[in-house]
């Protein structure tokens, strides 16, 4: 069976994982600065969110990308490796999952499209949040402490995440990265048994 568009599993797994941290809407809208009316809207399925929706979510919320725009996951040794969620995300990159959120290593790990000339710039974070790059094909940029970094072919960077930061492609040709995402603090996903 396939997995869901992205943007289809988000309702549902905010609303799963509001309900089990006990969170009514207004408590999620002061924690994550999303008001009450977009939660709602985005539960019940009649908005898609952003990209910075998306990370403003996380980061109020304490949670790892893939907890909302991936199937619901549990113990790491259970997820496949070939598992992959395609990209619906509004105003994002094409990507696609490679290994959703694992409590074992704090990590997540995408492939990301970045469009000719694409370019996006992105919030902080929460704290202590490290991001890795590799370059697959082409060439990308990265925005770090105000300075846009180039990185090549075969070529790899580590930066904290948990400033203002941004991605993009100085080339007329589409370009492909690994991101690997860690979030130290978080040993599993609310909700789940280990």
């Amino acid at each position: 069976m396939a997995d869901k568009p992205a943007d289809t599993q988000v309702g549902p797994n905010l609303k799963r994982l509001r309900g089990q941290a006990g969170l009514s809407l207004s408590k999620t809208a002061d924690l994550t600065g999303v008001s009450k009316a977009m939660l709602g809207q985005i539960e019940r399925g009649e908005s898609s969110p952003t990209l910075a929706t998306l990370w403003k979510l996380c980061k109020g919320l304490h949670l790892p990308l893939t907890a909302l725009i991936g199937p619901p996951t549990t113990l790491s040794e259970n997820i496949p490796q070939e598992q992959t969620t395609a990209n619906a995300v509004k105003d994002a990159p094409s990507f696609r999952t490679l290994f959703p959120f694992d409590p074992q290593t704090g990590c997540e790990v995408f492939v990301h499209d970045l469009a000719p000339h694409w370019e996006h710039l992105s919030q902080a974070h929460s704290e202590g949040v490290m991001e890795d790059i590799f370059v697959i094909s082409g060439r990308i940029e990265i925005l770090v402490r105000d300075d846009w970094v180039p990185v090549a072919t075969n070529q790899a960077l580590r930066f904290k995440a948990d400033q203002p930061h941004g991605y993009r492609n100085p080339m007329s040709t589409v370009s492909r990265f690994h991101n690997t995402i860690h979030y130290p603090g978080i040993s599993q996903m609310p909700g789940t048994n280990t």
